[in-house]
């Protein structure tokens, strides 16, 4: 069998994740395997951090709008709030510039939503806006007793019809009439079925008409 090289495609390909390695400490740097074991692992870490990344700085955001906030005689949620019934529209990351590198500029906007929280307008969105939801369990129960009380008024709907329907006697009175079978239109074999469920004796050795005599007796 002819030996296969891979040629400049594969060192190209080893190349790039070499290049991808360069500064890593030890072997990873100059080995192919290790490297390509690291480099697989980074972008794994990469991309899930590049997600971490924007929770940390929301968080860190909010540790210094908080602390601005703490100086002007109001908490982060009040400001945040007054700002929201004042149509004020800043994200996050602004008002922590704001927060560190404009201290006059942040007062003027606790200003701002303190005025928001005043206004009594304010106070109703507040109380219809955050109010809290039953408990779970609590909604579960309700939906149960409506469901039960929906069943119940179902089956005394049709228990009604069923008594509205009951005094119809007709069937029994034709099934009186027609308690006489016609024997001559039955089969030897249903005749004889018959004798055996009316307890006849002797009929397995007779003609027909002999059973039906015995059936008519």
């Amino acid at each position: 069998m002819p030996r296969v090289k891979g040629g400049y495609v594969a060192r190209r390909r080893r190349k790039a994740v070499l290049k991808l390695a360069k500064g890593y400490y030890g072997s990873k740097h100059t080995l192919y395997k290790t490297a390509h074991e690291q480099v697989m692992r980074s972008l794994q870490y990469s991309y899930r951090d590049r997600k971490v990344r924007k929770r940390d700085f929301r968080k860190l955001w909010i540790v210094r709008i908080n602390a601005a906030c703490r100086l002007n005689d109001i908490t982060y949620s009040a400001f945040i709030n007054g700002l929201k019934h004042q149509d004020v529209v800043l994200n996050r990351k602004m008002l922590a510039e704001l927060a560190v590198n404009d201290a006059k500029g942040f007062a003027d906007l606790v200003a701002v939503a303190k005025e928001g929280l005043a206004n009594p307008k304010a106070k109703e969105v507040v109380e219809t806006v955050f109010v809290k939801p039953a408990p779970k369990a609590e909604r579960t129960a309700n939906h149960a007793a409506h469901v039960a009380a929906v069943k119940k008024a179902e089956t005394v709907e049709t228990v009604k019809e069923e008594k509205v329907e009951a005094p119809k006697a007709e069937p029994k009175k034709v099934a009186k009439k027609a308690a006489t079978p016609d024997y001559e239109s039955m089969t030897l074999a249903d005749l004889k079925a018959l004798c055996k469920e009316k307890g006849v004796k002797g009929y397995s050795t007779l003609k027909k008409a002999e059973i039906i005599e015995l059936l008519t007796k």
